[in-house]
């Protein structure tokens, strides 16, 4: 049995990023508003990226890391644009070291 991360594009434009172990059933959750969660009010979703892993801590992790990411960098994902992920994280990395170059 597999764990998933998925990022969902709600009816406003916005993503949702989850992780679940049954991916047909959470997606069907997400579009019946079975709970009361980010997606309830923005409905309809769609799977706009899933990707599979052999443990929950592995896609926990994986969840927690796109969450972190900029608008840019999940849709360079969505894509599968590994090259533009990579230029996004060292833009990243750099603006962060200015920043903190700033405050010294």
């Amino acid at each position: 049995m597999g764990f998933w991360v998925y990022i969902l594009q709600c009816a406003d434009k916005s993503y949702y990023t989850g992780h679940t172990d049954n991916i047909e059933k959470r997606i069907g959750e997400h579009q019946t508003a079975s709970y009361k969660c980010y997606t309830s009010t923005r409905l309809p979703v769609t799977l706009v990226y899933s990707d599979e892993f052999p443990t929950r801590e592995e896609a926990l992790s994986h969840e927690r890391q796109i969450k972190g990411w900029s608008r840019k960098k999940k849709e360079a994902l969505m894509r599968g644009d590994w090259k533009e992920i990579s230029r996004l994280a060292k833009n990243s990395a750099k603006a962060l070291r200015q920043a903190q170059d700033e405050r010294s």
